[in-house]
């Protein structure tokens, strides 16, 4: 809320911290916090083989960086509960800006969800791109349709390591505040699970076009690109 503060303010006018602690005390506003969940798991056993994990170092290192668009790729999937049902996303994350590429909602974590995901995500391509595309094992980045979408793109696959949710921690992290922001600490009673989707993939699209980052120096995944004329105006 701070950064964001600053961002709108006019003539470059600052506002404290602590001017906005003391706002949000008088308005009853409470900042959010993570909540430790279960982790959903899509391991499904070894159905096919595995790539190598592409983004370890010889000292064990992984690096989520990227120097460009299209140049490193991360994807997951994530599971929200609520009493209507259950919904789970698998977003296509660029590690270039952390702008979502791609994603579809569904009910079930099935392959034509992630298929479609790496499809939406595949709009984004130029000529030349050849992005690795890095998961955890689960089954969805294992069946052949997937393999062939990224074969038919171009896409180099990497994967972490068994039971290792550390080595895709970007994508953790991405998850971990997407539920800070949109979940938790809201009352899902009546909601349908039609409903919830729907406002997901508002969500979604309003982290990649508005919702502002301090690494980028507060500006959006989108307006970033712009910026550096990666995008039209």
């Amino acid at each position: 809320m701070h950064a964001q503060a600053n961002a709108d303010a006019e003539d470059g006018a600052a506002i404290g911290e602590w001017t906005v602690r003391s706002i949000m005390e008088e308005e009853n506003l409470v900042a959010r916090a993570a909540k430790k969940k279960r982790r959903y798991s899509s391991y499904g056993g070894e159905i096919s083989e595995a790539p190598p994990n592409l983004l370890r170092d010889d000292r064990g290192k992984h690096h989520f960086r990227a120097n460009k668009p299209n140049e490193l790729w991360i994807t997951d999937v994530t599971e929200f509960r609520i009493p209507a049902g259950k919904a789970c996303p698998p977003p296509i994350v660029d590690c270039f800006d952390g702008m979502p590429l791609g994603w579809s909602i569904s009910t079930s974590p099935d392959a034509e969800m992630a298929n479609s995901s790496l499809l939406g995500a595949c709009v984004w391509l130029n000529e030349g791109d050849h992005p690795k595309i890095h998961s955890d094992r689960g089954c969805h980045y294992r069946w052949p349709g997937w393999i062939k979408i990224c074969r038919e793109n171009g896409l180099v696959r990497s994967m972490s390591r068994k039971g290792c949710s550390p080595d895709n921690a970007r994508c953790e992290g991405f998850f971990g505040r997407l539920k800070i922001e949109f979940f938790h600490g809201c009352d899902w009673a009546g909601v349908t699970i039609g409903e919830f989707m729907g406002m997901l993939d508002a969500y979604l699209r309003w982290y990649r076009d508005v919702r502002i980052k301090g690494d980028l120096d507060y500006r959006s995944p989108m307006q970033y690109r712009r910026d550096l004329g990666l995008l039209a105006a």
